[in-house]
């Protein structure tokens, strides 16, 4: 999960690396969550700089959480390497740990029937190439 917002110096010069890594490895799902948008849920989760990565796998929920830039990407590109598809565990996915769902719950701000078109991105993110909110980043 990328978690950016549209005004992120960083989050817009990493946004095509990111996209390239994307095209990459089209095995693994790349999401995007706007910071601005859904900031209640971001503090839930206690991402508090951005640009600000999470890596999930299936029945082993949360791998790594980590802050990068383009300076240094090479956080970003070891860790997709580590926790590639191939290496998926079996099982149901566990998803958000127990003091995630916790602190997700008890956030005022949420509301848990929300519908969001997933389709358009905010006007001032990066314009090239456009990513969808909430579905697998896909490089144009």
């Amino acid at each position: 999960m990328d978690f950016y917002s549209p005004g992120c110096g960083g989050c817009r010069a990493l946004h095509p690396k990111i996209c390239q890594f994307a095209g990459m490895n089209p095995d693994a799902v790349f999401l995007q969550v706007n910071y601005e948008t859904h900031k209640s849920m971001c503090y839930s989760l206690n991402v508090h700089v951005l640009p600000f990565f999470r890596f999930y796998r299936g029945a082993q929920g949360r791998l790594c959480s980590f802050s990068c830039t383009n300076a240094t990407i090479k956080k970003f590109k070891d860790a997709l390497a580590k926790h590639t598809p191939e290496r998926c565990s079996l099982g149901p996915a566990k998803g958000l740990e127990e003091s995630e769902l916790m602190a997700l719950a008890s956030n005022k701000d949420l509301a848990f029937d929300y519908t969001m078109n997933p389709l358009v991105l905010p006007e001032a993110a990066p314009t090239s190439p456009k990513l969808p909110l909430f579905s697998p980043l896909v490089a144009n």
